[in-house]
Formats: structure tokens, C-alpha cells, sequence
């Protein structure tokens, strides 16, 4: 029998920039507190912890919640790229659907440096080395760019030559996530941006990619509390938002075989995790209200309007263009504008997306409230590769 997994609370801090904001420790810290203020009980009743971040030595889980407490509850440490804090909930969750633990809390952090991302060790191979040859001959005219801007130029490239899409389909997307951004006060970036102010941005490829169209490093916090249902009945707890099904995938061949940069960026994995999601909760895409996707690129949101089934193959240019992304379309997409305006702080990334939802589906999300939502979408991606994909009801 497996558990019903309620979001009792959730917590999250204002992202900032490299420099400009405070150690992780108090990133993870602070982000815990309000979750639990949020979820109306304290840290002695979390009987376990899943904390995430990527850069980082190991337990820095357990440096950022021994500032809350110290109860001598199991705190596991996870690193799966930008997927880390998503995946910290995908263990939260599973640790109540088998019914090993009542309350569980899911954090993720990241204190990041300034400029583009990169290996923080010299000595031993990197990620995905055996797969890299097939970026680099993909890609071979952009070996000046730093390697995710590379990534994911390319990905979006390919969508260009094999669908038509146009590069103003891609700022229209970061046009788009300017205008959510406006209505959320946890946003970094919140400036409006026309389609024509990112077209006409500093160029990072040209008639692919402009410096707009790209997330920058931010640091910041997020948390949520999972607890079971007969746990928040004991406790008076909220019980309106519910867990319903969640998958994590990893690369399959097909990924990297034959070469194909939209592979290699995950679509076969978010399609996968995707249809599992599907497939367990007894739903489509057409049923889902609001989704927070993986913008760290408008290319790989676009990309993604077809992998998690918005669109047709090659219909992501329609769906944007027909306006099916934003409010008053089939789906509002990154409500809280997304990567792109709150940036990207690897480890927060998924908890900030289950803070925008939970808001959502409670009714809470102020400005920026989705008209009746549901049913709410979360995907999480991360090379190397992982990909969360996680279905929100209201319970």
C-alpha cells in the first residue's frame, strides 16, 4: 500500500546574485524555518531530511540544519546536477509513500560563483566525458562558448533546422517569463522585456541565442514538508496539496545514439518521466493548469513544450505563438517566470518550483494566481544525466 504524501508546508528566500547574498549555511537554514513556519510545527517533529546542492563538500546538509536543530534524525546529502532539489523530493516522498516516515522535510540550497558553470575539479574525468565527443562534433563552430550555453544553443539550433522554429519564438518565451516574473516579489529579474529587447540583446550565437534567452547563476533556498495524511490529521496540519505520482528517469541509448543534440539535452528522459507521470495519476497534458518546467535556457522550454506532450512534434512555435503558454492559454507555464527571472541556484531550483505550485494550488499565488488550478506540473532536469517530473493535486 503506498501512503498518500501531502505538502504541508513550504519555504523559500529571494534568490540573489553571486556575492550578494548570504553563505549556504543560512540559505539552507532560513528556507527550513519557513517551511515550517509555513507548516505550522517545529523541527522536532521531522523525523528524517534530504538536503540538496551541488558545490559543496560533503554534509553540508547537516552544517545548514544543525542552525535549526539538532535531533539526530538521518540527513542524506544529494547531488544530481540541476535536478538535486527535485530529486531531494522525490526521496522525501518515497520515504512517506512506503510508510517509513510521517514527516519529512526536502531542502535544497546553493551558494554559487559568479560567471558560467563549470568543474570545480581538475584531477579526474568529468561528467558525461564519454559522451562529450558527440556535443563537440555537433557543435564544433561553437567551441568558444562556455559549455552550457553550447548545450543548449545547439539543442535549440537543431529544433531550428528540423522544425522551422524561429529565433523570435525563443524570445518571445523570455518575453513571456518577464511578464510572470512581474507579479512575483521572489523573482530577481522582474524588468519587463519585449520580444524585440531580447532579439536585440547581446548575441551569444548568431540567429540562435542572445544573453536574454539564458538563466543566470543565482543563489538561494527552498524547502517543503512532506507529511502523510493520518500525520497531518494528528496534527491539524493543512491537507489541500497533494503529491499524486512522480517519476525519475535517466538516460536511456537513445540519448546518445544516433547524435542528436535534442537528445543529448534530455528530451528522451523528460518524455519518459513524463508519460509515467501520466500514466500513474490516469491523466493527459491536456488536463494539467499550470507547470513549472526547466527554462535554465527559453530554448529548452520550448523543446519542452513537446517532450512533456503540450504540443505536437514540432508544434512548439504554434503553442507559443498562439499564446497556449500563459494566461488565458491550455496551460500557464512558469508562473513564477520560471529559471529565466528567478535564475538558477542548482540545488533550489526544484523546491522553488514546488513553492511556486503549492501556492498555486492552494489558491495563494496572489497576482499571479492561475484561475482554478487543479492540476500542477513540475519538471526538473538535469545533465548527466536526471529528470523529476512530479504531478500536484489538490487533495
Amino acid at each position: 500500500m503506498s501512503e498518500k504524501v501531502l505538502v504541508a508546508g513550504v519555504g523559500m528566500i529571494p534568490f540573489a546574485k553571486p556575492g550578494a547574498s548570504q553563505s549556504y549555511t543560512e540559505l539552507g537554514a532560513e528556507a527550513t524555518r519557513r517551511a515550517l513556519a509555513d507548516a505550522g510545527i517545529g523541527y522536532d517533529l521531522v523525523q528524517q531530511a534530504f538536503a540538496g546542492y551541488v558545490n559543496g563538500d560533503s554534509t553540508c546538509g547537516q552544517t545548514a540544519l544543525y542552525e535549526v536543530g539538532m535531533t539526530g534524525i538521518p540527513i542524506v546529502n544529494v547531488n544530481n546536477n540541476c535536478s538535486t532539489g527535485s530529486t531531494a523530493l522525490y526521496l522525501a516522498r518515497q520515504a512517506i509513500a512506503t510508510g517509513d516516515a510521517d514527516c519529512v522535510l526536502a531542502l535544497g540550497f546553493e551558494q554559487m560563483q559568479a560567471g558560467p558553470l563549470k568543474p570545480h575539479w581538475d584531477d579526474r574525468p568529468v561528467t558525461r566525458a564519454r559522451f562529450q565527443p558527440i556535443m563537440h562534433g555537433l557543435t564544433a563552430d561553437m567551441a568558444h562558448l562556455p559549455q552550457a550555453v553550447r548545450t543548449f544553443a545547439g539543442a535549440g539550433r537543431e529544433h531550428m533546422q528540423r522544425y522551422g522554429t524561429r529565433l523570435s519564438t525563443f524570445a518571445a518565451v523570455r518575453a513571456k517569463a518577464s511578464r510572470h516574473a512581474a507579479n512575483n516579489p521572489l523573482a530577481l529579474f522582474r524588468k519587463v522585456v519585449s520580444t524585440d529587447d531580447v532579439m536585440n540583446d547581446t548575441v551569444l550565437l548568431p540567429g540562435v541565442m542572445t544573453r536574454l534567452m539564458a538563466c543566470p547563476p543565482t543563489c538561494g533556498g527552498a524547502a517543503a514538508i512532506l507529511v502523510s495524511e493520518r500525520f497531518a490529521k494528528k496534527h491539524g496540519l493543512r491537507t489541500g496539496v497533494q503529491i499524486l505520482a512522480q517519476s525519475l528517469t535517466t538516460d536511456p541509448p537513445a540519448s546518445f545514439d544516433p547524435p542528436s543534440m535534442l537528445s543529448y539535452v534530455g528530451t528522451h528522459m523528460t518524455r519518459s518521466a513524463a508519460n509515467k507521470v501520466y500514466e500513474k495519476a490516469g491523466i493527459g497534458p491536456e488536463d494539467i493548469d499550470v507547470c513549472e518546467l526547466h527554462d535554465c535556457f527559453a530554448q529548452n522550454e520550448v523543446i519542452c513544450y513537446e517532450t512533456l506532450g503540450f504540443c505536437p512534434e514540432g508544434g512548439a512555435e504554434k503553442f507559443v505563438m498562439d499564446g497556449d503558454n500563459t494566461y488565458g492559454g491550455k496551460v500557464v507555464v512558469n508562473s513564477s517566470g520560471g529559471l529565466l527571472s528567478k535564475g538558477h541556484p542548482l540545488g533550489a531550483t526544484g523546491l522553488a518550483q514546488c513553492y511556486e505550485l503549492t501556492h498555486q494550488l492552494r489558491g495563494t499565488a496572489e497576482q499571479r494566481q492561475v484561475e482554478g488550478a487543479r492540476l500542477a506540473l513540475q519538471h526538473n532536469l538535469g545533465l548527466g544525466g536526471a529528470c523529476v517530473v512530479t504531478l500536484y493535486g489538490k487533495h
